[in-house]
């Protein structure tokens, strides 16, 4: 099935972690329903269950569809292409989103779209209105999630470099863990920032791990160890609120100043950077778009984070890949929404994105855009 010349809505599908997703793009990226439940089933576990989330997401997905065509006020035969997340994720989640999606497609005969869902992440500023006069490449992207944190040059659709990234933990795995240590809740951002607001930062110094290091990679695990160091004197005792929200609000900072500096080691590295943009669930912090905002400002630069809702994991960013890949394909005059075949993944690395437009050069697929059952999953 190939896509028809004619606009028209596209579904999508969200269901790479613990967020359930469904969301309908006008062909232009308005978005015209967007719904996400967000899963309540890992808390006493302190995160995110894989098993959990798939049996969630399967149990959630079809009734979410149905809400969704009921908030645009449309049908199902309304539809012009389906997408879904198809990886990078938890591979149940993924079946389980990427299934039902393909499902559709068949049943409605219409396209589907495979979505690489840190790709999503990555064209989220060029949705529309989110950033005046529009998100031009290249920029500079910080993903900065619970399960990523890299430095991204965004200079196309499907033509990505990997910067830098992480030598350890994400920041907002670390986030999750300094909240626990404190006896907040899970997910642990929102507890860590807001406890941090009542906090003096100054008795409790913590190190910046890899500050002013060449490069762009982080590291945030030592910076967790200290916090542990911290807490070890209170073994046994109750936590002073006030020493707590200290050392939540001395950890944040020692967060800002890791992202602001490897960031700022990352401008360097790609000077024709037009934009600085953040995204991911990490980039809804507060502390950490003000450090951002100021470091865009001291390179001549603007700085685009989505609206929080945006931030953590959703559908409408899904579609918007969707609608950016639909064009790129149909401007190289190749054909886009023939990815029934492509299987869901748990690695994929945005670098193979480019394999999309291989058509073009004359080469044949590589393995990982290969539909066969046979293929391996990429690293």
């Amino acid at each position: 099935m190939t896509l028809s010349s004619s606009p028209a809505p596209i579904l999508a599908i969200e269901s790479s972690c613990d967020d359930t997703a469904c969301a309908i793009l006008d062909a232009d990226g308005t978005v015209l329903a967007d719904t996400v439940l967000s899963q309540a089933g890992h808390v006493p576990f302190g995160g995110v269950v894989p098993e959990i989330a798939a049996r969630a997401h399967l149990a959630a997905l079809p009734a979410l569809v149905r809400r969704t065509l009921d908030d645009a006020g449309m049908r199902a035969t309304d539809i012009g292409a389906v997408a879904a997340s198809t990886g990078p994720g938890l591979i149940g989640g993924l079946i389980v989103g990427a299934g039902l999606a393909k499902g559709l497609a068949v049943a409605l005969d219409r396209p589907f779209v495979a979505v690489n869902h840190i790709e999503a992440h990555a064209l989220t500023a060029r949705l529309p209105g989110l950033v005046p006069g529009g998100a031009a490449f290249p920029y500079l992207l910080l993903l900065v999630s619970g399960g990523h944190c890299q430095c991204i040059a965004v200079e196309g659709v499907g033509r990505y470099r990997r910067l830098g990234g992480t030598i350890d933990d994400a920041a907002g795995e670390a986030f999750d863990k300094v909240a626990k240590m404190l006896g907040l809740g899970w997910p642990g951002g929102p507890a860590v920032e807001a406890l941090a607001r009542e906090g003096d930062p100054a008795p409790w110094p913590l190190p910046r791990p890899l500050l002013g290091r060449p490069g762009c990679d982080f590291s945030f695990s030592g910076l967790k160890t200290a916090v542990a160091q911290k807490l070890a004197p209170f073994a046994g005792d109750a936590l002073p609120r006030a020493a707590a929200a200290g050392i939540a609000a001395s950890f944040q900072d020692a967060v800002a100043d890791i992202v602001a500096d490897r960031v700022a080691h990352a401008l360097e590295m790609m000077p024709q950077a037009t934009l600085l943009v953040a995204a991911g669930g990490v980039a809804a912090n507060g502390a950490l778009r003000a450090r951002l905002t100021a470091l865009a400002d001291a390179h001549g630069l603007p700085f685009a984070a989505p609206p929080l809702r945006l931030c953590t994991d959703n559908a409408v960013m899904v579609g918007w890949a969707a609608i950016e890949t639909i064009r790129a394909c149909r401007a190289l005059g190749l054909p886009a929404g023939q990815d029934l075949d492509l299987l869901p993944r748990p690695r994929w690395p945005l670098e193979q994105m480019a394999e999309r437009f291989a058509p073009l050069h004359g080469r044949a697929p590589s393995s990982s855009m290969c539909p066969s059952s046979m293929c391996p999953d990429s690293m």
